[in-house]
This record gives structure tokens, C-alpha cells and sequence, in this order.
């Protein structure tokens, strides 16, 4: 009997184990969920046939790779950095491997012997990245097959809230990952704009917007992820002019958050260690210079010459300027901000979150320059069942479930750019739901 082993039951893998446990029953497969939390991975098992939860120490080799033994196919969803070491024990094991996170130079320096052994190491199969993949390569793929070139792409995505939950001034709440949402954008972002190889530096990023546009749903912020440079080769797009992809967040979130940055709050080097009974309105004036006349609200606009009210607001919202507790005193200055966004974002238990992504092209074709809009909007059904879980697991489930039926038979250190894999996961995600909507001006 075929068995998955998957690492980690956090936010993000509830459909991914919904959609492999529903299947254990119908192809005589099992699934074996390996938490620290074995009952919330039990919770999400439900009880269903053919699968059971396994306890693990990750720090212990003999106990990852007892477990790993026991499978013909392991999933990743565990932070980032951990996927190297269970890479690393599959290639021993000679054991597949699958991820929804970014390919690591790690992974790359295991390329020649994943394809000596026959293995498939499938990496980038989740939303972001993942499902863009998916999309934006079936209309590269198709338009060169007309002989058309792209001359432009940029692609975007963000994780956000459905306007029913859009409560707060930001508009914005904890969907995914807290740390990676304040340490976003940190270093250079590089992309290419009208032939020219353009660079931002962080100080920069959140200043260097563009307007995003979905249909009923309004204007979004579009800001450069670290690296779209990569992606030229990838995708095959050797004679574009344009190559960005970025990240969404709503109007105005942008705007204030690089107040943070410029005040240095986003920083995770440095180390506070401030006295116990600390408030949030101590924390923030931190950051100010000091003054025996101005308030900590003076001196900011003063800082800050291109505060406006919409921005002071979302600050307001916050309670920086109060003389509320911190939850957290000791750390970087991401950390205790982490700590503050962590009460304020929460996601409550009847929020749904939504997720948008578009893909923006300028192709080349016989009679001039046409422009292609790709569009996803996904909203989520509560603070469990949400878009974010539904878009990065379902990619992910599919691929094993179709690996595992015998409908793949690419081997080797892979990501989901070539159409044995992105045609028959874009065919069953739109059986789930998740479809693009396109628009064509020639």
C-alpha cells in the first residue's frame, strides 16, 4: 500500500490533508501526519480511514527517518529551513519529496544525484509560489507556440481579507506566517523594466507601489518581490522587456507600514531589552528623537514629513499611542512588533480571508501588441477553512495524488514550469474552484 508521510499540520496543510485523507479510503493508500501537536493533527485527520497521526522528534535522525522509511512519498510543510534536512534523509532513503516552499541552493546541490536515483523532488507547488506557476506558464507556453513573444509579465499575489472582514483600518489580518509578513521585502528587490535592470533597496520598497486593479473588488498595492530576476530563464522568457513579480496588499497598507520600516521597527538585528511594564506608546517613541517639548505624535509628523491622516490612523488603530502593555519586552524590534501585530491581526474565528492574484502580459503577436489580464480571486470559508490553506495545499495534494495514480512520470529536482505537471494540477484545481478569469485587448 502506497504511503505519504506528511511533515507538519499547521495553518496552511488543513486541505492539503482533507483532499490526501479523502483519498486513502478510495485508492488503498495511507497518510501518516507527523506533528509536535499530535491532536491538532489528529482533529484534522478526523478519524478517516487508512490514515493515523505519528509522533516525531525532528532533531533526532533515527526518529525522522524511521518514519521516513515507512513512505514511498513525503510532503514538507514545515518552515523553510527544515526542508533541506528532510531532503536530505529522503535522498538517502531514496524516498520522493514534495514542497510548497521556494527550490533552496540546497535542494540545487542535490540535483545530480536526486536524478541519478530516479527520485522526484517537486519544490514550488503551492500558491505563491506555485499556482502563478501554473497560470502564467500555460499562456507563455501557449502564445509561444503561436509564435508570439512576450514582451512583458508581471505577476502578483497577496493574502488578504474578504471586505466582510475588512475591520480594521489596515484592512489586513494574520493569514499565513506572522514573522515573514514583518520581515517582508528585507534586502534588494531586482527586477527588469523596459530592458533596464532595476534595483530597490528596502528603504525604498514600500514607496515604489503600483495600483492593482480587480473588478468589484477595488484598488490594491503591488510592491517587487526580492528576486524576479530568476524567473526569465524559468519561464523561458529570454526577449522580455518587463519581468516583475510582487505582492499585494490593500490601498494605503503600504504607505504606513514604511513608517516602520524608516523608523527601523521592522529591524531584526539589533536587540531591545526594555523594562518590564513597557507600554506601546515606549516602544514606538524608542524609535523618536528625543525632545523635552514634542509629543511622541509631534515628533513622528516631524520625522515623518508625508504622514497623512489615513496613515496616522492605522498607527492610531494600533495603539501606539497609548499606554497599553507590550505583550513582549525582550527581542529584535521585528520581534516585540511581531508580538503587538500578533494580538491586533488575529484572525477570529468567523473571518474569511481572500486571496488575489493577477498576471499582467504584453504579448507580441502578427498584428501588434495584445494585452492579457489573468485574474484569481479566492475567499475563504473561516479561520480554519481558509484560501490560503485551500490555494498552497491543493496544488500540493494534487500533484502527490496524481504522482502516486501513475499520471507523472517526471523524475528529478522539478518544479511545476513544464505542462505534465501544470496542465492536468490547473485542470483539477478548476474542479475545486480555483479558476482565472482572462481578459483580452488587442
Amino acid at each position: 500500500m502506497p504511503t505519504i508521510l506528511l511533515f507538519g499540520a499547521g495553518k496552511s496543510a488543513t486541505s492539503l490533508i482533507d483532499y490526501l485523507a479523502d483519498s486513502c479510503g478510495d485508492r488503498s493508500r495511507k497518510l501518516l501526519v507527523a506533528d509536535i501537536d499530535t491532536a491538532l493533527a489528529a482533529a484534522k485527520l478526523k478519524g478517516r480511514v487508512h490514515t493515523e497521526t505519528v509522533p516525531v522528534d525532528l532533531e533526532q535522525e533515527d526518529s525522522r527517518q524511521q518514519l521516513i522509511r515507512q513512505a514511498d512519498v513525503v510532503i514538507s510543510m514545515l518552515p523553510a529551513g527544515l526542508h533541506p534536512i528532510l531532503a536530505a534523509d529522503c535522498l538517502k532513503l531514496g524516498v520522493h519529496f514534495f514542497t510548497a516552499s521556494y527550490e533552496s541552493e540546497a535542494l540545487r546541490a542535490m540535483k545530480q544525484e536526486i536524478d541519478a536515483k530516479g527520485l522526484l523532488f517537486l519544490n514550488e507547488c503551492g500558491l505563491d509560489p506555485g499556482i502563478d506557476h501554473l497560470s502564467a506558464l500555460k499562456i507563455i507556453h501557449e502564445a509561444q507556440s503561436r509564435g508570439e513573444v512576450v514582451r512583458s509579465f508581471k505577476s502578483y499575489c497577496g493574502g488578504l481579507l474578504a471586505p466582510e472582514s475588512e475591520d480594521n483600518p489596515w484592512k489586513y489580518k494574520f493569514t499565513w506566517n506572522p514573522r515573514n509578513v514583518v520581515l517582508a521585502g528585507q534586502g534588494m528587490s531586482k527586477f527588469l523594466e523596459h530592458g533596464e535592470v532595476k534595483l530597490v533597496p528596502y528603504q525604498q520598497l514600500f514607496k515604489r507601489v503600483e495600483t492593482i486593479h480587480f473588478p468589484g473588488l477595488g484598488d490594491f498595492d503591488g510592491y517587487p518581490n526580492r528576486d524576479s530576476l530568476n524567473y526569465q530563464a524559468i519561464y523561458g522568457l529570454e526577449q522580455v522587456d518587463t519581468l516583475l513579480r510582487g505582492t499585494l496588499r490593500r490601498a494605503g497598507f503600504c504607505k504606513a507600514w514604511d513608517v516602520f520600516v524608516q523608523l527601523g521597527m521592522t529591524d531584526d538585528t539589533a536587540s531591545l531589552q526594555l523594562p518590564n511594564g513597557s507600554t506601546y506608546r515606549q516602544f514606538f517613541n524608542t524609535f523618536l528623537p528625543w525632545s523635552d517639548q514634542l509629543s511622541v505624535e509631534e515628533k513622528l509628523a516631524e520625522l515623518i514629513p508625508e504622514l497623512d491622516f489615513p496613515t496616522f490612523e492605522k498607527l492610531q488603530w494600533l495603539g501606539f499611542f497609548e499606554s497599553k502593555l507590550l505583550p513582549r519586552t525582550e527581542g529584535s524590534p521585528a520581534q516585540l512588533l511581531q508580538a503587538i501585530l500578533e494580538e491586533q491581526w488575529a484572525l477570529q474565528p468567523a473571518d474569511r480571508d481572500l486571496i488575489v492574484m493577477q498576471h499582467q502580459f504584453e504579448i507580441q503577436t502578427q498584428t501588434g501588441i495584445k494585452k492579457v489580464t489573468s485574474s484569481l480571486v479566492d475567499v475563504g470559508q473561516d479561520a480554519v477553512y481558509t484560501a490560503m490553506a485551500k490555494t498552497v495545499g491543493l496544488p500540493l495534494a494534487i500533484a502527490v495524488d496524481l504522482f502516486l495514480k501513475g499520471e507523472i512520470s517526471l523524475r528529478g529536482l522539478q518544479l511545476p514550469v513544464v505542462p505534465e505537471l501544470y496542465l492536468p494540477i490547473l485542470d483539477a484545481l478548476e474542479k475545486e474552484g480555483i479558476r482565472f478569469e482572462e481578459r483580452v485587448v488587442d
